[in-house]
């Protein structure tokens, strides 16, 4: 049995094995959606590859807002079916394929109205409990009602005049970028093979206008590779446009890209038991709390800049403190941020589908699944609740109706590495604790983020002990996790280790850098640097925050862009086809 390593050297085998003896299925993008199909199509007995042109989840799915979520805003649409498919699927998670990793989060809705608002939103939410319990029944508590003394007993932080009372619901959280590699550590666990930092440069077609091989180019090594492959799935969400273009087609679908910020206070900077719902002029709001600090977004404009690296902007960071603050009693300041991040949102355009449509299916309003060239799937819209159903038609359209029934999708049933043995695990956390000399928070913490593979990392620290010490510079880290992250998560540069094996580049004022250093030092002992290539990985990383420091203070969203692109990368990202614009 394949173990879930993502390492240097699996990296390397995987790259050697797909080129000599190809796949059934390779799957272009490793955000969400195409890990998620990676694990569906391995699971099916299907020989599959995978590869991300950048690191695992550096697009939208580490830049989410880290909700899983039924969507109320469909309920007043009245798409009942989409909501009951997000909620199931959010009962999934929570409950059987990664209760480690997804937590269910009360919401508290302040209601400003006493009897006509109280009664609608009740209705509304009422719905959303009751479709919840048909799709998974028991994953989360139903919505409870609180008068406005009750309301800020659960949330002191709130202004007396902002509500007459509160709806109390729940939903769930979830680190989007740990999902995403803890998914293709699974689909690894099964027998897939990936690759990070490798891009498609060229689809190859037969004689019959046939998708049938792609050429690859690892982006570390300036080597190239070819992959004979049954099928491509494309799933490259606001780079879907680009990457079809390879099969020199102009068939697939068209994705406009929108932009949503957030922004990261300190815990103590709002005083609340619970999360809170705000529906503004333009969209919603959500103010999530997390262990050591609150995340508060989103915003949803039109996007026109570079795609690779969007930044939160001064327009965007004043929008959400001013909604934010319309409900707050002590307001929040820019002082008070202590990170950013942004994101983009791959929407399909109306009248998307191009070419022949009967070979297309329109799976919901939010995902659609087409052949923009015979060989060749794009997937593309959708949300990260519903990774695992896009998986699911992804995988069932490129393979057909027929073999569809006969291999249908397991990964319900499928449990994420480290979901096995978690709840036990955490019944036992204070003895495991007193066995390993780690202090309880951390090993909460460590479950939390790891699940029953905890074992591994008290592994490593058993024979080196030097990686159960804190970070000097962030002590809610040991070394250990860092460790793990190249051995195991295919963290392959610093980047990859501050700003999505964990997330120090927006839980920290500095992004941080105070602990860079030994991140860096601990990074290059296990993947072979030099002194010089240390001090590069450092200074791209400083680069990159300096950037993204001037971005914030910069209202105009193009010249902030501009800024963000002069940052140093670690990688070079090529434009192998004309820039498509949404």
């Amino acid at each position: 049995m394949p173990n879930s390593h993502l390492s240097a050297a699996s990296r390397q085998r995987a790259l050697e094995s797909m080129s000599s003896d190809g796949v059934d299925v390779l799957v272009v993008g490793g955000g969400v959606t195409g890990a998620g199909i990676a694990l569906d199509a391995v699971t099916r007995g299907l020989r599959v590859g995978i590869v991300e042109a950048q690191d695992w989840a550096s697009g939208t799915s580490s830049r989410s807002s880290k909700l899983v979520h039924g969507g109320l805003r469909y309920l007043y649409q009245l798409n009942f079916a989409l909501v009951a498919e997000s909620l199931r699927e959010r009962g999934l998670l929570l409950t059987e394929t990664a209760p480690h990793l997804v937590k269910a989060q009360p919401f508290l809705w302040p209601l400003k109205m006493p009897v006509i608002e109280r009664m609608y939103s009740a209705v509304g939410v009422g719905m959303y409990d009751t479709i919840a319990q048909f799709a998974h029944r028991g994953s989360v508590p139903i919505q409870r009602h609180h008068t406005r003394k009750g309301s800020l007993k659960l949330a002191p932080a709130l202004k007396k005049d902002s509500l007459t009372g509160s709806i109390v619901y729940y939903d769930a959280r979830v680190d989007d970028a740990r999902l995403v590699v803890t998914l293709v550590r699974s689909a690894v666990r099964h027998g897939a093979l990936a690759a990070n930092r490798v891009q498609v440069t060229e689809m190859l077609k037969d004689a019959a206008g046939r998708v049938t091989a792609a050429k690859l180019l690892d982006l570390e090594s300036n080597r190239e590779y070819e992959v004979r492959t049954g099928a491509i799935i494309n799933a490259t969400g606001v780079w879907t446009e680009k990457t079809q273009s390879l099969a020199g087609t102009t068939g697939g679908l068209k994705v406009l890209a929108s932009k949503g910020i957030h922004i990261v206070v300190p815990k103590e900077k709002i005083n609340s038991k619970v999360g809170i719902f705000l529906r503004t002029e333009k969209s919603v709001l959500f103010i999530i709390p997390w262990k050591r600090y609150w995340v508060i977004g989103t915003t949803d404009t039109a996007y026109h800049e570079n795609r690779r690296e969007p930044v939160a902007d001064l327009e965007d960071i004043d929008y959400v403190l001013e909604q934010a603050n319309s409900v707050l009693a002590k307001p929040l300041t820019h002082n008070d941020i202590i990170g950013t991040f942004a994101g983009l949102r791959p929407l399909l355009q109306p009248g998307t589908l191009d070419g022949d449509e009967s070979k297309s299916t329109q799976v919901s309003r939010e995902h659609t699944v087409t052949e923009a060239a015979p060989g060749l799937t794009v997937i593309a819209g959708g949300k990260l609740t519903s990774y695992r159903q896009m998986a699911e038609d992804a995988v069932d359209f490129t393979i057909g109706k027929d073999k569809a029934k006969q291999t249908p999708s397991v990964t319900k049933k499928t449990p994420l590495e480290g979901a096995a043995g978690y709840h036990s695990m955490w019944s036992r956390r204070a003895a495991i604790a007193r066995e390993s000399g780690l202090s309880i928070d951390h090993v909460e913490d460590l479950l939390d983020r790891y699940g029953s593979d905890i074992d591994l990392l008290l592994d490593m620290i058993e024979e080196r002990p030097d990686l159960g010490n804190e970070l000097k510079g962030a002590p809610e880290y040991l070394r250990a996790e860092i460790a793990f992250g190249v051995s195991h998560e295919g963290a392959l540069h610093l980047e990859d280790l501050l700003a999505r094996r964990t997330r120090l580049t927006y839980e920290h004022a500095d992004r941080g850098l105070s602990a860079a250093e030994e991140i860096a030092t601990l990074a290059g002992e296990l993947l072979g640097w030099d002194e010089a290539k240390k001090e590069a990985e450092l200074a791209s990383y400083r680069s990159r925050c300096e950037a993204e420091a001037a971005a914030q203070k910069i209202a105009n969203e193009a010249e902030a862009q501009k800024v963000r692109e002069q940052a140093e990368e670690v990688t070079a990202f090529l434009d192998v086809a004309p820039e498509i614009q949404g």
